[in-house]
């Protein structure tokens, strides 16, 4: 069973050939047409010494070289890696050192952060370069068998966002892509004739089922935006294109916002807005139902399941919802005794996806920690009402006892992203001068008065939280360290507040 089979072998095909799999700008391939694109892709990297299993890095920007370069090496047998563009020539080198990678295939734009890397890896004959590659896609025929693999073969790699260190390489075989695209169809009815549209990058979980692999398993349309999203932007996509589902993260919805509305007002046309990666404010939720008529749909997912896990259904969502886990899914809230808890209670999320990972590359200890029996510890917290729907609590290893009592630090965070002055907001524990932990906010003000923003944020935690919830510590910052996915780097947080505690010490 190959992957690129099921996607785009003769069966699919013959349901879809003729239909648009990818627009982007002023290009438009066809399902056949893209099928055509991987296959040269595939005879591309069997010419250059790819063999199967070995592992292919793709630093391209987000269009269809991208796809078919990814689609090719599964349909080759080889492991497809996307790599984040943004990175340092130490996380490239990193990167390439983890994954023990046979080739790198680079957009020439891209290959000035490597530095000496890439001269490297052109005499070791492991880099394909702009000029290269698509030489070697000219000499390729556009016909190719797919190469024969086992369902628990691997395919593809995703490598965690590294909000807590260094990424880890997470392993998804071929019969992973079979659940694809599920939550799309079932909960949103996507299918043939929509257009699709995700605001994040390919190499990204999130944007690589909803936005690439899940449209083309239901003959739906991707629309690529190669670059990093920008407001004006997107919003041209979405006015021009009109998709019928947009996947995005609430951060970007909140720049959104910032739009007048009449500038928002492609986006009363799109059916489905969609938001993950992090917690959904509630004032972000309620702006934009305000602002477009739309409510925001929330999704649940992480890169060791590379699908969907929950989703809220159209007509229930709210900003503290998760969702409901998807058909085929299976869901347990574990209480620290190792026991299912009870509605309404606090518990650890475990869950048995179809496109569970195998588990972590050259990461023995931290699979056997996090993968048993069949089950995925997520390190979520979660509580589950009587109708079936999960709320996201946070973090169980980002849980901070002040006083005696467990708290959240997205408490904190929520009691002061409504304000004016804060444009946004994170919170992380530590360690006070007696040697308690204390918890710090960080908040990045909405314009240039950082001082306005601190005092108004610890006037709202005075107002809305209780005594052990309030902050030891409100610091400013210009902007919170995120990952190249938008998730906040706590760990670099709470580097900030060790040197900010030092300096005053």
């Amino acid at each position: 069973m190959n992957a690129a089979d099921h996607l785009l072998g003769k069966d699919a095909l013959a349901r879809h050939g003729g239909r648009p799999a990818l627009i982007c700008a002023e290009r438009s391939l066809s399902y056949a047409e893209l099928a055509a694109e991987t296959a040269r892709a595939a005879n591309a990297l069997r010419a250059l010494g790819v063999r199967p299993g070995e592992r292919v890095l793709l630093l391209l920007r987000d269009t269809p070289e991208f796809v078919a370069a990814w689609l090719g090496a599964v349909h080759a047998g080889a492991v497809a890696i996307g790599l984040n563009t943004k990175l340092s020539v130490d996380d490239y080198r990193y990167l390439l050192v983890d994954s023990g990678a046979r080739l790198l295939i680079a957009e020439d734009a891209l290959l000035a952060v490597l530095g000496p890397l890439a001269a490297q890896l052109a005499s070791e004959k492991r880099l394909a370069a702009s000029a290269a590659w698509r030489q070697a896609l000219r000499a390729a025929a556009p016909q190719a068998a797919f190469h024969p693999a086992q369902p628990q073969d691997p395919a593809f790699w995703l490598y965690s966002s590294g909000t807590t260190g260094r990424p880890k390489g997470i392993v998804h075989a071929h019969r992973d892509v079979l659940a694809a695209g599920q939550a799309q169809r079932e909960v949103l009815g996507l299918g043939p004739g929509d257009r699709v549209f995700a605001t994040s990058k390919l190499f990204f979980a999130y944007a690589l089922e909803t936005g690439m692999l899940g449209p083309l398993a239901l003959g739906a349309t991707t629309i690529l935006h190669p670059d990093w999203a920008d407001v004006d932007r997107i919003r041209a996509i979405v006015a021009r294109h009109a998709p019928t589902a947009v996947f995005s993260v609430p951060t970007f919805y909140r720049r959104l916002l910032a739009l007048s509305p009449d500038r928002l007002s492609p986006f009363r046309k799109v059916r489905h807005c969609v938001s993950a990666g992090e917690r959904l404010p509630q004032s972000v939720f309620e702006g934009w139902r305000a602002a477009t008529g739309r409510e925001i749909l929330s999704i649940y997912g992480m890169s060791e399941t590379f699908c969907v896990i929950m989703m809220t259904p159209p007509g229930s969502a709210g900003a503290l919802r998760s969702g409901k886990p998807i058909s085929g899914v299976q869901a347990r809230l574990l209480g620290d005794d190792g026991n299912e808890v009870a509605i309404g209670v606090p518990g650890v999320l475990w869950v048995r996806h179809p496109a569970l990972s195998a588990g972590y590359a050259n990461r023995p200890e931290a699979t056997r920690e996090q993968f048993r029996d069949g089950w995925f510890c997520t390190k979520d917290i979660f509580v589950r009402d009587a109708q079936g729907h999960y709320a996201h609590q946070g973090r169980s290893d980002e849980l901070v006892k002040v006083a005696g009592q467990w708290v959240q630090p997205g408490d904190l965070e929520e009691a002061v992203l409504g304000l004016d002055a804060v444009a946004e907001a994170a919170c992380v524990p530590g360690t006070d001068d007696d040697g308690f932990e204390r918890l710090a906010l960080f908040v990045a003000a909405r314009g240039a008065d950082a001082g306005a923003a601190v005092a108004a944020a610890g006037r709202a935690c005075e107002e809305k939280l209780p005594r052990h919830k309030q902050p030891k510590w409100i610091l400013p910052i210009a902007a919170l360290p995120r990952t190249a996915t938008g998730k906040v780097q706590r760990f670099k947080l709470r580097e900030l507040l060790a040197q900010e505690r030092g300096r005053k010490a």
